[in-house]
């Protein structure tokens, strides 16, 4: 059954993360984007047919990006346990098989995505150079078996307007996806 992104409210600080990269080993955190102008959280896995549908744009968004003021970070919360294609080792080979230009980090306490309030595979967070948030919402109107492009289209135009130091449209749409799955007895109120 396909879930709605949780809309965290415009404006929210960023929540702390220090999570580790599965392709590099590095640790990566807020921290680590300190001088960029804006900073993606994409809540991502490798099962989900929603972010199959959207994971070769979005390794062309990482790609595109590169070299600008953004800096993207991709997490995976799915307990492996119960979902074993969302384990550390296969989304390593996810991240490398699609060449993402972005860590992409596995949340094993599943306390990241709650501090997002993240309620879906994709779920995106796009925030300001002070970390406040000014867009959480869907990547585009594709979604599977609908035969409308893949885009990042909505994703995108928020992306160039915070680096162009414009106004994001606050008329969003919120993502739809497979629901983070949480481990037993860890699920949020809001999911």
């Amino acid at each position: 059954m396909a879930e709605k992104s949780v809309m965290l409210p415009l404006g929210t600080s960023a929540p702390p993360f220090t999570l580790r990269d599965v392709v590099s080993g590095q640790v990566c955190s807020l921290d680590s984007f300190i001088g960029k102008s804006a900073l993606l959280v994409m809540f991502l896995c490798r099962h989900c047919p929603y972010v199959l549908h959207i994971q070769a744009e979005i390794a062309k968004l990482g790609q595109d990006y590169a070299e600008t003021g953004l800096g993207i970070v991709g997490i995976s919360s799915n307990d492996p346990g119960h979902y074993p294609d969302d384990a550390p080792e296969r989304l390593k080979e996810m991240a490398e098989r699609l060449a993402f230009r972005f860590p992409f980090c596995f949340d094993e306490t599943q306390e990241v995505a709650k501090a997002y309030k993240a309620a879906c595979t994709p779920d995106f967070y796009l925030f300001d150079g002070e970390r406040r948030l000014v867009y959480r919402g869907q990547f585009d109107d594709s979604r599977p078996g609908t035969n409308k492009p893949v885009t990042g289209s909505d994703l995108r135009g928020a992306i160039d307007a915070v680096l162009g130091g414009k106004p994001v449209d606050r008329n969003q749409k919120a993502s739809i996806g497979c629901s983070i799955k949480w481990k037993p007895g860890q699920a949020p109120s809001h999911a």
